[in-house]
């Protein structure tokens, strides 16, 4: 099943010329056969977020990736952003994605609030904003079964 999905990148640093994270996100998910329906750039700020969601939903968006704010730093908010939001979270996302990290990065891996859920028929995904965290959860968790996730979503 090809997905139609909506990139949103959380950075207080990065523009759309330098935003790897959300290139890689955008190769990855073309490369598998899925849609892009719209890719944003906000600042790590929760209106700034909320709007994008709202744009991903507006574009027709099955699924929302977001790459971004998900560490422990005092601007980092994706996650506080989006989990009140969530009808339903997938905390199994967080868990594989911590272990799979540790195997890369070691005890950093903690550090990592990367977190999934439902909203309104899309499943968001809130990962961190390094290239290398996002290919691994790309092609490790989601890729293998965005089809799937969203399958369910319309039962």
């Amino acid at each position: 099943m090809h997905v139609s999905t909506f990139i949103v990148t959380c950075s207080d640093s990065r523009d759309a010329a330098r935003d790897e994270s959300g290139q890689v996100l955008r190769e990855g998910l073309e490369a598998a056969g899925h849609g892009i329906a719209g890719t944003l750039v906000v600042k790590d700020d929760p209106e700034a977020i909320r709007g994008a969601l709202d744009a991903a939903r507006e574009a027709g968006a099955r699924a929302v990736l977001f790459t971004g704010g998900t560490g422990i730093g005092r601007r980092d908010c994706t996650v506080e952003t989006l989990r009140p939001l969530f009808e339903k979270e997938l905390p199994g996302f967080g868990e594989l994605f911590r272990m799979l990290s540790y195997r890369q990065v070691g005890s950093a891996a903690m550090m990592s609030r990367a977190t999934a859920g439902t909203y309104q028929g899309m499943i968001l995904f809130a990962l961190p904003g390094s290239p290398k965290a996002v290919r691994l959860a790309l092609e490790a968790l989601i890729l293998p079964e965005l089809g799937h996730a969203v399958r369910e979503l319309s039962r």
